[in-house]
């Protein structure tokens, strides 16, 4: 896909989002990040990615010191409408180089649901990392909830999944994978009798050991990888959680 950028996403899929992603329930997440920002160092906690506020809007009401980016205004915007929405401070911008405002660090900085993801090459995400590293404190932590890659559904590296099937609608997804890029490109379909809607999907996958030397190129240090928000096992398969943590500063 040509001329994407980071507001893409959000501004193309806004109008769909919250409804295609309704079974996704988020108090796990919100109830992990919890758990996470209570055993760290006290501190403001900054999210990439808010999107429109499915993870934001609860964490904050549990009295977290939340702050966010994203790149669409209007995913914020529609953010910002609901309850709550309106007193969570965002930057609209790219996370791979977001300044936040002020002096302050943060405890934590976190992106669910596979965004970090949507950052389309390799060098982005490094960068991504090393700009999440400066701005943590000491002990301070970067948590991602990724997916394993999984290459092995995409036959001529191309696949096409029905999603719906309905009296009067069908949403499928067209997805072609590049091995060499590390790269997923396609749209979800959405045929009803008043026509037709195209919401792109796009990721670069990296695989949790090439996530474990970006962090290490940042000063990062692994300090967990579980299979779920419940502290499953980690095996290698579905979505899972990582914490890696800025080490603390060496008395002198």
């Amino acid at each position: 896909m040509k001329d994407l950028g980071p507001e893409t996403y959000g501004e193309l899929n806004v109008d769909v989002y919250d409804e295609w992603h309704a079974e996704h329930d988020p108090a796990e997440a919100v109830r992990g990040l919890a758990e996470l920002i209570a055993e760290g160092p006290a501190g403001p906690v900054f999210e990439l990615a808010v999107g429109t506020g499915r993870v934001t809007i609860p964490l904050a009401a549990t009295g977290v010191d939340l702050r966010g980016v994203d790149a669409s205004a209007a995913m914020v915007a529609r953010m910002r409408a609901k309850p709550g929405g309106d007193r969570i401070p965002v930057v609209i911008g790219d996370m791979v180089d977001v300044d936040p405002g002020g002096d302050d660090l943060f405890a934590m900085v976190f992106v669910v649901f596979s965004t970090f993801f949507f950052l389309p090459d390799q060098e982005r995400q490094v960068r991504c990392f090393a700009n999440v590293a400066e701005r943590l404190l000491p002990g301070g932590r970067f948590v991602l909830e990724c997916p394993v890659p999984d290459v092995a559904r995409y036959e001529r590296n191309q696949t096409l999944e029905t999603y719906r099937v309905g009296l009067d609608r069908v949403r499928i997804a067209a997805v072609r994978h590049d091995p060499v890029e590390q790269r997923f490109e396609g749209h979800h379909v959405l045929i009803t009798d008043k026509g037709t809607k195209l919401a792109p999907a796009f990721m670069r996958y990296a695989w949790p050991t090439e996530l474990d030397l970006m962090a290490r190129l940042a000063g990062l240090e692994l300090r967990h990888r579980w299979g779920g928000w419940r502290r499953e096992p980690f095996r290698g398969e579905g979505n899972y959680v990582t914490v890696y943590e800025k080490p603390a500063a060496q008395p002198s």
